[in-house]
């Protein structure tokens, strides 16, 4: 009886692994793996100076384990595995904190990392978010880049849509925000639209795409920008 229960355990498992993969994890595991030194550099330049030697440790074990391991910015961890992987604070560190529980609890409230439920005898799942997903470090990523931004001459026919230094130029200009329903996106999870649709004359110009989130793009389809407005919010 014991072995049956033990492998219907498993078998929720199982399913519950599958259930937890969100639009957000799919794109995620679509990234190309050129990307990653971009996220790795975002996190030395942007991430590391707002943690603690300590709390960095345990911010790149979980990442070691969840984006670099599977892909997915999802991982179930418990106390005791943190407790028992990640290296003690030295005695002289002034982190403020003296447990693993705490640590992570400190690292949540951050903004850095988010409890997706509640734990199990496997752990707690939680969501190792990037730094395009951190406030802190957007902020500091909008004051770096401010005084390089190059104007754009929006009156210039090139493609927006279509070359890569163009479209990170429009999600910029947008700040990685779908102009429909303002949610609030990353490089993997943005998507371009064109407002006026090509199906209609419109072209890959760069007052013609906007940033649009994988919903809102799917549901606008050839629809010109007024007629999708009208639909998303009837008088």
């Amino acid at each position: 009886m014991s072995t049956e229960i033990e492998q219907i355990r498993n078998l929720l498992d199982s399913i519950e692994g599958r259930l937890a993969v969100t639009p957000d994890e799919r794109a995620l595991r679509d990234f190309a793996a050129l990307e990653l030194p971009d996220i790795i550099s975002d996190i030395v330049d942007y991430l590391l100076p707002i943690l603690t030697p300590y709390q960095a440790a345990f911010y790149f074990y979980l990442f070691r384990h969840s984006v670099i391991a599977a892909g997915t910015q999802y991982v179930r961890v418990s106390m005791a595995d943190l407790q028992s992987v990640v290296a003690p604070p030295r005695s002289n560190e002034k982190t403020g904190w003296n447990t693993v529980s705490e640590t992570i609890r400190n690292i949540v409230d951050i903004g850095v990392l988010r409890k997706e439920g509640e734990p199990n005898r496997e752990g707690t799942l939680y969501k190792v978010l990037i730094p395009e997903e951190i406030e802190l470090c957007r902020e500091a990523m909008r004051s770096a880049s401010a005084p390089e931004t190059k104007a754009v001459d929006e009156n210039i026919d090139v493609d927006y849509y279509n070359v890569r230094e163009n479209r990170s130029r429009v999600f910029e200009r947008d700040s990685y925000q779908c102009q429909y329903c303002s949610k609030q996106l990353t490089r993997f999870t943005a998507t371009l639209d064109h407002i006026t649709p090509v199906s209609a004359g419109g072209g890959n110009e760069y007052d013609n795409v906007i940033t649009a989130c994988r919903e809102c793009n799917s549901k606008k389809t050839g629809k010109s920008l007024g007629d999708f407005m009208a639909d998303t919010n009837p008088a």
